[in-house]
């Protein structure tokens, strides 16, 4: 069951236990379709999810609304955060009762849950965007030889993947450096800020590029084998790549788009080359899953492995529904 997606203005008390999607455009999500299949198998009886949609960096007074509506109404039992990330985290810290320290450390959230009630700030990204990349890079991938890992915006999930990649524990399997673009310099500040105060010595690059031939010129300087993200919502949450069609993906690289919905003009441009740069493509559906079982696992307080055939039957029952 659907229902009709609220904004800050619109909100009302939940009827059953509700989970909310805090997004951009969350009516078009696939999982509007896949979550009564996944609450139906995990025995989550008479829950629902309710989107709430929120326009790119809201006012901070429709944040705090939308928080303090989950905190205080008893049957809405929490969220997951995408795209407003870092904005509501900013906006709202002082009306959280407990922040996780993923959260605390990248100053933002993907996750609300509510504990004996208190309201919690969660930061999954950390988590999902690893298990992601562990589903589709080979085992000792950066250990292979230098390659770089390029992450194209500086928002909440560039946060994840890079805090992910350069942790020491990994040894020799962790890119030879990790770049980020943006296209403001305040997103750029924040990151370097987080990157400071992490215990690592990777190699960590910033540029500011206003324009899609600004990420060109950086991407050209690329190692063979590296990694390209697009984790700027250009594509979903509004049109477009972040970069140029004339832009050369680096030889037997692998290009990631967190997107999987939308127009995915990155993932066309990277298919275009897949053979002649023997590039590897991925789009973001594992990226997804991983994304939101990891927080309907906290709100709702359920166990749900991260692979096994009790993983798998949640994914394939989510493939079901593309």
């Amino acid at each position: 069951m659907t229902f009709p997606t609220l904004t800050a203005d619109t909100l009302r008390p939940a009827t059953v236990p509700t989970l909310y999607f805090i997004g951009v455009t969350t009516g078009r999500s696939s999982i509007q379709h896949v979550f009564p299949l996944w609450a139906e198998h995990l025995g989550l009886t008479d829950a629902v999810l309710q989107g709430i949609d929120l326009p790119l960096h809201a006012p901070a007074e429709d944040y705090r609304r939308v928080v303090r509506f989950i905190a205080e109404d008893p049957l809405s039992l929490g969220a997951l955060v995408t795209t407003h990330k870092i904005d509501l985290y900013a906006a709202c810290r002082d009306l959280f009762d407990e922040v996780d320290p993923f959260a605390s450390l990248m100053g933002e959230t993907s996750c609300l849950s509510k504990r004996d009630g208190r309201l919690v700030c969660h930061a999954k990204d950390p988590i999902s965007s690893g298990l992601a990349l562990d589903a589709f890079l080979p085992d000792g991938f950066w250990a292979g030889g230098p390659a770089d890992a390029l992450l194209l915006g500086a928002g909440g999930s560039t946060i994840a993947i890079s805090w992910y990649l350069s942790q020491r524990e990994r040894g020799l399997d962790r890119p030879a450096r990790i770049v980020v673009t943006n296209r403001s310099a305040g997103r750029l500040d924040h990151l370097r800020e987080i990157h400071a105060s992490l215990p690592t010595d990777t190699r960590f690059e910033y540029y500011l590029t206003p324009t899609p031939a600004d990420n060109a010129r950086v991407l050209a300087d690329l190692a063979p084998r590296s990694l390209v993200v697009n984790a700027t919502g250009l594509g979903k949450d509004a049109p477009g790549s972040p970069l140029p069609d004339d832009a050369v993906f680096p030889q037997d690289g692998v290009a990631w788009d967190l997107n999987y919905r939308g127009d995915l003009v990155f993932l066309d441009q990277a298919r275009a080359q897949s053979d002649a740069r023997a590039l590897r493509v991925e789009d973001g559906w594992i990226y997804f899953v991983h994304g939101w079982t990891q927080v309907i696992a906290e709100v709702f307080d359920v166990d749900i492995p991260t692979s096994g055939p009790a993983f798998e039957r949640l994914s394939d029952l989510a493939l079901a529904t593309r």
